[in-house]
């Protein structure tokens, strides 16, 4: 009996009694553990884009709290994956222990999978998201190859130093600046429809620097139903401030009868190109004898005179025909004040029967030349790359041609090394919208998600 019990064994006796009435209780774990609450966890992003074999992916930055307890002692990991074939768990990689870690996903196989991302707390407690992730296949170049995130129809790009680019889409008004080592979303961005007045899309497809002004310019096609589209008939100027991700760029001037100017000259001169009959209503723009301009220059020595290269009409237009180059002499106040064109003595170059998806030249006026089909949007005809002078009389030469087998169209010259020296190298962008990215037969342009849009940009050597 109790009262016959040693002070000791009594007091020994009590002490057991509590543990056992807070064992009943649940309370047999620390204090403190009561306090702990459910942690929480952010994604950067809800959806990404990866590829087989790429170097440098985009990553997502993961967001992890939990009440009462150190950050440093959660989790990440993920622990399911819908299409381990794509991607499993053992294929995320979390770095870092603090409230922000860094994740990324290395893809096996083309297509898409929802990736489980869990943060474990102390307590046992958890909590998930999920990361949409969508692979493209393996390419060729792959180590020198970045992907352009948010758009898939590059059409036009200009460096601004410090390893940055402006890279324009054809599929909408927006400029995007874009780091030129690393894969993911632009930094900045402008839509410069509203500031131009432009409800639909300019299809801008060329641009040039000179010092801090960007000269761009529609096609000043038809659409694609053969229908003209006033907004297309679009070139202007937007002026840049800063380099690099602190570059900012403010909309300047603008001219909307550049292709009227054309047709009027080219019906002065006998209808020589025919451009009255490629912008006739029910023409579309990507014909043999079409009217597209995909490529914008200037020329050699001058800040006045400006190229516009031509993808169609080929010169004369059947097989085997040249590619035309219209310069336009006062260029810099079409595009900067409105006026009306003045149009120089055009050019033909022989770049084997491709015409012109863009020009770009340094300041020792060494000029690539991004030679492709009037016709193909994707990979589907050959690609090449020309070196010239910018000198009418000189021929190009041809540098290279483009690997083809890779999805998306060579379309951009973001800038040009010194083509003398020994391993220089140019990096080129293509326009993937056509593109059957992830294998479920959706063109780029017309997936669902901004994140899964992408372009490729690819170095490749062209010096010495």
């Amino acid at each position: 009996m109790l009262h016959q019990l040693s002070l000791q064994n009594r007091r020994a006796a009590a002490a057991a009694g509590g543990v056992l009435v807070l064992a009943a209780l649940g309370v047999n774990t620390p204090a403190h553990a009561a306090s702990y609450g459910t942690p929480t966890i952010g994604l950067s992003v809800s959806y990404l884009s990866g590829a087989v074999g790429a170097t440098g992916d985009p990553v997502v930055t993961v967001t992890v709290a939990q009440s009462g307890a150190d950050v440093t002692a959660l989790g990440v990991a993920a622990s399911a994956s819908s299409k381990s074939s794509v991607a499993g768990t053992g294929d995320v990689t979390v770095t870092g222990t603090g409230a922000t870690r860094q994740l990324a996903v290395a893809a096996h196989a083309r297509g898409y999978t929802d990736l489980t991302i869990k943060v474990t707390g102390l307590g046992g407690r958890t909590a998930t998201k999920t990361l949409h992730y969508a692979a493209s296949a393996a390419v060729q170049n792959s180590a020198d190859t970045r992907y352009l995130t948010g758009s898939s129809d590059a059409s036009a790009a200009v460096d601004v130093g410090g390893g940055y680019a402006v890279v324009a889409d054809d599929e909408s008004n927006t400029l995007r600046l874009y780091s030129r080592s690393a894969s993911g979303a632009p930094v900045r961005s402008w839509d410069v429809g509203s500031a131009l007045g432009a409800d639909k899309e300019i299809d801008i497809e060329g641009a040039a620097r000179v010092g801090n002004t960007i000269y761009w310019t529609g096609s000043l096609g038809n659409n694609k139903d053969g229908e003209y589209r006033s907004d297309r008939n679009t070139v202007f100027t937007t002026t840049v401030t800063g380099s690099g991700a602190a570059t900012r760029l403010t909309v300047g001037g603008s001219y909307r009868k550049l292709r009227d100017d054309l047709v009027a000259w080219d019906k002065a001169n006998g209808n020589r190109y025919g451009f009255a009959a490629g912008t006739a209503d029910g023409e579309v723009p990507k014909q043999i004898d079409g009217f597209n301009i995909e490529g914008l220059e200037f020329a050699p020595g001058s800040t006045t005179t400006a190229y516009l290269g031509f993808r169609a009409p080929l010169v004369p237009p059947k097989d085997g025909g040249k590619a035309l180059i219209v310069p336009v002499t006062n260029f810099d106040k079409v595009a900067g004040s409105g006026a009306k064109a003045v149009i120089g003595t055009p050019i033909e170059l022989d770049l084997g029967g491709l015409s012109i998806r863009d020009i770009r030249k340094n300041a020792a006026d060494q000029y690539l030349i991004v030679a492709g089909s009037w016709a193909a949007d994707d990979n589907s005809d050959p690609y090449a790359l020309y070196a010239w002078d910018g000198v009418a009389a000189h021929a190009p030469v041809k540098r290279a041609d483009l690997p083809t087998t890779d999805a998306g169209g060579w379309e951009s010259v973001v800038d040009v090394p010194d083509l003398t020296v020994p391993g220089a190298q140019v990096q080129l962008i293509t326009d993937a919208g056509s593109a059957d990215l992830y294998g479920d037969g959706t063109a780029a342009k017309d997936l669902d998600h901004a994140e899964w849009k992408k372009s490729r940009a690819v170095r490749f050597t062209v010096g010495g």
